[in-house]
C-alpha cells in the first residue's frame, strides 16, 4: 500500500504579504508551476491514447465503430462523475493527497491498458480491461487536475487565481497536443504496450515527485454540504458550458466540415484553434485580475461567437481558418475568468469542492456536443452544428449580463 504523509508533517506556505516581499512574476510563476506540472503528466496520459485505441478496439479486437467510440467516452463520464468527489476530497484531505491519488489513478490505466494488449487474443476480456483503465483514467484526470489547481491557488494566495487556471490549461492543451502524436508513433513502433508503458511512467514519476513536495495546511471551517455549493457555483458552470460547446464542435467535426467540401487543411485549421488559445492565455491572461471574471468572460463569448459564425458562412478555407482562430482565442479565457468568480462564492474551505463542480460543466459540455450536434447535422447539414454553437454562447453571454446585474444591484445595496 502506498502511504501519504501525515497532515503533522504538512509544511504550510504562509502568504502574509506584510511580513515578505511581493513575489516577482516569475517567482510565482515558478511556485506555480512546480505543481502545475502535474496537470501536465495528467493530460499528457490523457492524450496518448485518443488517436490508438479506437482501431485497436475496431480493428485488432473486432468491435464495431460504436463500441470503439465508447471506450473514449467512457472516461469522459468517469472524470465528469469524479469532478466534484475530487473538489470535496481536496478540501478534507489536502490537495497534494488528491493529486497523489490522481497520479495512481492514471499509473493504474496504463496498467490495465498493457495487460489488455497482452490479452489482444481474448478479445471481450481484453475490451473490459480497457473499459476499466479508462475509468481509472478519468478520476485520474479529475482527481490530479483539480487538486494540482487547488495546490497552486494555496501556494500562491487567491489573488493570483486567475493565473493558477491560467497555467493549468496551458498545461493540458500543451499536453494533449503533444499526446495524441506521440501515441501514434509510440503505437507505430511498440504497439499498445508503447503509450501505455510511458502512461505508467508519467503515473509512478508524478507520484514520487509529488510525495517530495511540501504539502499546504487544509483551511478549517465549516464545510457546506454539495447542493450548496452548487448553488452557488452552477450559474457560472452553465455559462462554461454553453461556452465550451464552441470548442467542442471545431475539435469533433471540423475534419468532416472539410470533407463535407471537399477541402484539405482540417488539422491546420485546428492547429490555429490552439494557436489563439494558448497566445491569449499567456499574453491576456493577467486581464482577469484587473478588469474582473465577468467583464473578461462576456468580452470572450463575443470573440468566440463571431469566429463560429464566420465557420457557419465561410466559403473559403481562409475564412474558416481566421473563424477557428478567433474562436480559440475567444474560449481561451473563459475558464480561468469564470472560475475566479465561481470560487468567489465559497469560503476557502470550500473551494476545491466548488473548483471541481464547476469544471464538471466542461466535462458535461463536451459529452453532449456530440450526439447533439450528430442530431442537428442529419436534419440541416454539417453548417448547422455551428451556428448552434452560437447560439449557445449568445445564451452564455444573456446570463453573464444577468450576473454583472446582480452584482451592481448588490454593490448598490451595500
Amino acid at each position: 500500500m502506498m502511504a501519504f504523509p501525515s497532515h503533522t508533517h504538512n509544511i504550510c506556505y504562509v502568504f502574509a504579504m506584510t511580513q515578505s516581499a511581493p513575489l516577482s512574476n516569475a517567482q510565482l510563476n515558478r511556485r506555480i508551476l512546480s505543481v502545475i506540472i502535474f496537470t501536465f503528466f495528467c493530460y499528457l496520459s490523457v492524450g496518448l491514447p485518443l488517436a490508438v485505441l479506437p482501431g485497436f478496439v475496431h480493428n485488432q479486437l473486432g468491435y464495431s465503430s460504436f463500441m470503439a467510440g465508447l471506450i473514449i467516452s467512457i472516461q469522459y463520464f468517469a472524470t465528469l462523475l469524479s469532478r466534484p468527489q475530487s473538489g470535496t476530497l481536496a478540501d478534507k484531505l489536502g490537495p497534494k493527497r488528491v493529486v497523489m491519488l490522481g497520479l495512481v489513478c492514471c499509473g493504474l490505466s496504463g496498467l490495465l491498458t498493457i495487460a489488455a494488449a497482452l490479452a489482444a487474443s481474448l478479445p471481450a476480456l481484453s475490451l473490459g480491461l480497457l473499459a476499466l483503465g479508462r475509468v481509472f483514467l478519468g478520476i485520474g484526470e479529475s482527481f490530479t487536475s483539480t487538486g494540482s489547481t487547488l495546490w497552486g491557488m494555496n501556494i500562491v494566495g487567491p489573488l493570483q487565481t486567475a493565473r493558477v487556471i491560467s497555467w493549468n490549461g496551458v498545461a493540458t492543451y500543451f499536453a494533449m497536443a503533444l499526446g495524441a502524436p506521440l501515441g501514434v508513433l509510440l503505437n507505430t513502433f511498440f504497439g499498445l504496450h508503447g503509450f501505455a508503458a510511458l502512461v505508467l511512467l508519467m503515473g509512478a514519476l508524478g507520484f514520487v515527485l509529488a510525495s517530495g513536495k511540501p504539502a499546504v495546511s487544509v483551511a478549517l471551517g465549516e464545510r457546506i454540504p454539495f447542493h450548496k455549493v452548487f448553488s452557488r457555483v452552477w450559474f457560472y458552470g452553465l455559462g462554461l458550458g454553453l461556452g465550451t460547446i464552441g470548442f467542442g464542435v471545431i475539435a469533433t467535426f471540423i475534419t468532416l466540415y472539410y470533407a463535407s467540401r471537399d477541402w484539405q487543411g482540417a488539422a491546420f485549421a485546428l492547429t490555429l484553434f490552439s494557436l489563439g488559445f494558448v497566445v491569449i492565455r499567456l499574453l491576456l491572461g493577467r486581464f482577469i485580475t484587473q478588469h474582473g471574471g465577468l467583464k473578461v468572460s462576456l468580452i470572450s463569448f463575443m470573440v468566440e461567437c463571431i469566429g463560429l459564425l464566420i465557420i457557419w458562412q465561410a466559403d473559403a478555407i481562409w475564412l474558416v481558418d481566421f473563424g477557428a482562430f478567433l474562436t480559440g482565442a475567444g474560449f481561451s479565457l473563459v475558464f480561468p475568468a469564470l472560475g475566479v468568480e465561481a470560487v468567489k462564492q465559497v469560503e476557502q474551505q470550500n473551494q476545491g469542492s466548488a473548483l471541481g463542480t464547476y469544471s464538471a460543466f466542461l466535462d458535461m459540455g463536451l459529452g453532449l456536443t456530440g450526439p447533439v450536434a450528430g442530431l442537428l447535422i442529419g436534419r440541416w447539414g454539417i453548417a448547422s452544428v455551428y451556428l448552434a454553437a452560437a447560439l449557445m454562447v449568445v445564451g452564455a453571454m444573456a446570463l453573464i449580463l444577468r450576473l454583472m446585474q446582480q452584482q451592481r444591484i448588490l454593490a448598490k445595496s451595500h
